[in-house]
């Protein structure tokens, strides 16, 4: 532990922090208060938690222990709500959600709980009479690493406005001890290591040792005399359930994540092998089940690797599923008779994109096999009670499955998945003869003699009721091009749901200053829950008085982040330049390559300047964060390139005053929360067609953060909401790439100068010695994997610098750029992840509000 920080007293001698805290401590008394509301009763609660609930030595209550107290006593309120909410859904039995996806990026819990449930005040107090403040306790949590990206911190975002909504709903995902992996960036650049969030414990979660489901993987499938088959022999693990309390915003529904953690019994130990000095062999399972929530999307080049992901998949879906059904029939017992064909109108279950696709034929199997209904009956409830949302065009994430790896691991299921198949066959050959082309590529098993594989996409889109891409442009490009033949089957089967944020997290608790602001303009504070309400600030956009109040508080955020970054990396950045930052996962159709280019020109221009000519340009602080995936070799060389790009401009000394480069090590939520507040420009420049949706470009702009971007994903949706001429717009669109990648692949693409010379000045070996030739060969040649340059870099690389210039410009005038910035906060109303989730219920899950009285 870190000791304690020194404070001189008043008498002027030195007290540790932890002296005082003991002290203060010592003099409120610990007393069990766990709806405390008064700061005299919180800080009493806390203190019964330090002394009656010990994770530590007693007589310490340095930051450390008071987090853990704080955070469990925050809990009890939380759990009296959950209780409540949980007794609420029982009695009514309404139709409800359940929400399976792989990851969840929930941040700390802490700050969200406090302001959700409106007690920060108190706990602000309360931690003041106990010797801490409420900022140091905060930065204690570590954030759960249970997701990487977009996708997970999107379904972190929808359980918040499901419960802020009143919403009968929960979440199902996977308990991961070490996530993704924690990021440290040394002169090789990115380095992985293990992600230490369980290290200790989690103060959130609260294991039910009563919810326990068997998972089986291997085995064969048994025929009985009358035909039922069953799926018998094989491993077995046991999924036990950790919840996470999921509080709404100002309301009692609290609702549930509820974890997967995969163990062996003790029957599995074999103790006469461990006594024979067999101790690997003794425990396999435990070893084996252990390895199954050990890490997110574990490598799989191997076999072994594949068929752990896929392990990973099929325990999630089976082990929700029991659990769902169990819940199903408990609350049909107590409210009277139940019959399968009521399941549909009771259960919605929503698969977020194809990880978990396993949950149609475990649906199949449960119902066939454990249930005895026919076919044509579980396939009936089946449909009517899955949905699908697909979140990329990308092949390589629309999953495809080695079918030998599958029957090796499911066999049940792939008899199961082969019968859909055939009978999606059947139906096309008999009723759409105009179709029997097309279903080499629509079929979900692909025989392919050479990979036979199952497509998870496909079995998704034949057996759901809905199917939902995340902005109007990719849900377009779904129906025109991915979906086409399948829409033509169903067209109504098809919806279009644009992603959301909460607006609670990514305004309200990560920028005050800001919040206050516009509270205190638009007079009431209810745009927390109707965003629609943020266009009122229009009428103030050019308002002297409140631009001065708008700049005072982005000038805060950005004094904040400057401290963070200096703290992080050591650079020191200059809050009055221009706060230029991308950050999302590392990936070549993100184009982190496009910007560090720019940021390469930028800098080589500006060497070429006078003084006198550099006094004239925009200071700008260019910052990068976000992770590339351990074994994808392009993104951990951008990664290193940008490294390498800021360790050169950074000690400059002739243009440093101009020009910062700075990567932001592990970002994560609490990281974005530090980031976003205090952005200015942000980049959102994926290659048109390839962002499904893109939900950080939602809250930047939601935070008064200029865009520069291309037309794809949101951006299409935010230009249109926020205004064409608050928007750096550049780049090809999405009709135009086939066209542009053809004439590519015939030699007609002319590089403009500029792009020539950045590419040059990293051959000359201006940023260190480093071999950039296989990231550079990727934009170079005209075909040929891993070159042509398939994501456009070179294409739109002119008129994104032209964008630029303009960014520039518009920074000058900081009447103009004030205006531009309230007016993107001003028009960011329809990316509430409220109004997505309201969106869901109505129109696929058929859900209403359960509002615990």
């Amino acid at each position: 532990m870190a000791p304690a920080s020194v404070k001189p007293n008043s008498a002027g001698a030195a007290t540790s922090t932890a002296t005082v805290s003991a002290v203060s401590s010592s003099k409120v008394p610990p007393i069990a208060r766990p709806l405390a509301g008064e700061p005299e009763e919180v800080a009493s609660n806390i203190n019964y938690h330090a002394q009656f609930s010990p994770h530590f030595s007693p007589f310490k209550f340095e930051p450390e222990q008071a987090y853990f107290a704080t955070a469990e006593s925050v809990r009890d309120r939380l759990i009296q709500q959950w209780n409540e909410t949980y007794v609420h859904y029982h009695k009514e039995d309404p139709k409800q959600t359940y929400y399976l996806s792989m990851e969840y990026l929930q941040g700390r819990a802490l700050t969200n709980a406090i302001g959700n449930l409106d007690i920060q005040d108190a706990y602000g107090e309360a931690l003041n009479q106990l010797g801490h403040q409420l900022e140091d306790i905060v930065e204690q949590e570590k954030d759960a690493a249970l997701g990487n990206g977009g996708l997970g911190r999107l379904a972190s975002c929808f359980l918040d406005s499901m419960a802020t909504l009143n919403l009968p709903a929960w979440g199902y995902g996977l308990r991961y001890r070490y996530g993704l992996f924690k990021q440290r960036i040394t002169k090789e650049g990115q380095e992985e290591i293990a992600e230490d969030w369980l290290e200790k414990f989690s103060p959130w979660e609260i294991v039910r040792h009563d919810v326990v489901f068997p998972v089986r993987f291997f085995g064969r499938v048994e025929v009985n005399p009358d035909g039922s088959r069953k799926w018998v022999g094989g491993d077995i693990v046991q999924a036990l359930a950790y919840d996470v309390p999921i509080p709404g915003y100002k309301t009692k529904n609290t609702i549930s994540l509820r974890l997967w953690e995969a163990r062996a019994s003790s029957d599995d130990f074999n103790l006469f092998l461990f006594n024979d000095g067999q101790y690997e062999s003794a425990s396999q399972l435990h070893s084996g089940a252990q390895q199954i929530c050990a890490v997110l999307y574990p490598g799989d080049a191997t076999e072994n690797g594949k068929l752990l992901r896929l392990k990973q998949q099929f325990f999630l879906c089976s082990a929700s599923l029991q659990d769902i059904i169990l819940r199903f029939k408990e609350r049909k017992n107590e409210n009277g008779s139940w019959k399968w064909s009521e399941f549909s109108s009771k259960v919605a279950v929503q698969l977020n994109d194809t990880h978990p696709t396993l949950a149609i034929p475990e649906l199949m199997r449960l119902l066939l096999d454990n249930e005895g209904l026919g076919w044509d009956e579980a396939w009936d409830v089946t449909t009517r009670t899955v949905a699908y949302t697909n979140h990329t065009v990308l092949p390589e994430a629309l999953e495809k499955w080695s079918q030998s790896v599958m029957w090796k691991l499911l066999p049940r299921h792939m008899e199961i998945i082969e019968e859909i198949d055939k009978r999606f066959i059947t139906m096309i050959r008999t009723t759409r003869t105009d179709l029997e082309s097309k279903l080499p590529s629509m079929c979900i098993l692909d025989n392919n003699p050479q990979k036979p594989v199952v497509r998870m996409a496909n079995l998704c889109v034949v057996s759901s009721h809905k199917v939902n891409g995340v902005a109007q442009l990719h849900s377009d490009i779904l129906k025109a091009e991915l979906f086409a033949d399948y829409v033509s089957i169903w067209p109504k089967k098809f919806q279009n749901k644009t992603n959301g944020i909460t607006p609670r997290r990514w305004l309200r608790f990560c920028s005050p200053e800001l919040s206050n602001i516009i509270t205190k303009w638009l007079k009431t504070d209810q745009w927390v829950t109707n965003l629609d309400l943020l266009v009122g600030l229009r009428e103030f956009a050019e308002n002297a008085d409140f631009q001065a109040e708008w700049s005072s508080a982005k000038m805060a955020n950005k004094q904040r982040l400057a401290q963070y970054i200096l703290r992080e990396t050591g650079v020191s950045i200059d809050p009055n330049s221009l706060f230029d930052i991308q950050v999302k996962r590392i990936h070549e159709y993100k184009r982190q390559l496009l910007n560090i280019l720019g940021a390469i020109y930028r800098y080589k221009k500006l060497k070429e300047m006078s003084t006198e000519e550099r006094k004239k340009t925009t200071p700008r602080t260019i910052m990068f964060g976000g992770k590339a995936f351990a074994t994808y070799t392009n993104a951990k060389r951008i990664v290193k390139l940008v490294n390498d790009v800021g360790t050169v401009v950074n000690t400059d000394p002739e243009v440093n005053s101009y020009l910062k480069v700075v990567f932001v090590p592990n970002y994560n939520v609490s990281v974005a929360e530090m980031l976003i507040p205090g952005s200015e420009l942000s980049q959102h420049i994926s290659t048109a067609g390839m962002e499904a949706s893109g939900t950080s470009n939602m809250k930047f702009a939601l935070n008064g953060c200029l865009i520069i971007g291309t037309l794809d994903g949101a951006n299409v949706e935010i230009r249109e909401e926020i205004g064409e001429e608050n928007f750096f717009l550049f780049g090809a669109t999405a009709d135009e790439v086939p066209r542009l990648r053809k004439e590519r692949e015939n030699g007609l693409f002319k590089p403009d100068p500029r792009f020539e010379e950045a590419k040059m000045y990293i051959r000359s070996g201006a940023f260190g010695s480093y071999d950039y030739n296989p990231l550079l060969e990727s934009l170079e040649g005209n075909s040929g994997y891993g070159r042509g340059d398939y994501f456009l870099v070179g294409h739109d690389f002119p008129s994104y610098m032209d964008a630029q210039e303009r960014a520039d410009e518009a920074y000058k005038d900081r009447k103009r750029w004030l205006k531009m910035s309230i007016l993107s906060t001003a028009g960011s109303g329809k990316f509430s992840s409220d109004r997505t989730i309201s969106q869901y219920a109505k129109e696929i899950w058929n859900i209403e509000e359960c509002r615990v009285p």
